[in-house]
């Protein structure tokens, strides 16, 4: 058996948190905050591995001698960023924008090991295709709150279940951490 190193979780998401413990990873939370602005042609992949190594790099210079873990997660419609909605009514436009059609979500994973300057970066793909959602299905999940901070509008692993027809790949990468992704990063 591979014992499993502990690890500094860059992010306060309590969805990466409960992933971890499911699978039974060592961790602590050290939340860091970084400017998650994309910049001007920056594609999906480039982005979400961009603020996952700022992010890794920012909580290892609060924890230099851990091994440090960041993450980010987005929903990628054709080249269209949908990062969190800002309101209710951004809410609704996104969820209009996935309805009955497939999309990626991309989550960046870097490690970051300062003892042995050695930070390592890359992000995983998956497919979901929503189902066709009448006008009061859309309202009712923004009413519900659950859309207003996830990547997309919506969570795969709540009531967002609802609305999901298929997924290709890896489902813990939808929800906000590839695990396998990260074993391997580990394992390279």
């Amino acid at each position: 058996m591979i014992e499993l190193p502990k690890i500094i979780l860059a992010s306060a998401s309590p969805r990466r948190a409960e992933i971890l413990r499911t699978v039974g990873w060592p961790f602590e939370v050290l939340p860091v905050h970084i400017d998650e602005s994309q910049r001007p042609g920056e594609d999906p992949s480039t982005y979400v591995q961009r603020l996952a190594r700022e992010k890794a790099v920012a909580a290892a210079a609060q924890a230099p001698e851990m091994l440090v873990v960041g993450a980010d997660t987005t929903v990628a419609v054709d080249q269209h960023i949908l990062e969190k909605p800002g309101d209710a009514d951004d809410a609704r436009r996104m969820l209009r924008l996935l309805n009955d059609r497939w999309h990626r979500v991309l989550t960046g994973v870097a490690v970051v090991n300062q003892p042995i300057a050695e930070t390592k970066v890359a992000f995983e793909e998956t497919e979901v295709k929503f189902a066709a959602m009448s006008d009061d299905e859309i309202r009712w999940y923004v009413s519900s709150g659950e859309p207003m901070d996830k990547a997309g509008a919506y969570a795969i692993q709540g009531l967002g279940a609802r609305l999901i027809k298929g997924i290709r790949g890896d489902y813990f990468n939808v929800v906000g951490l590839p695990v396998r992704l990260l074993y391997e990063l580990f394992l390279r």
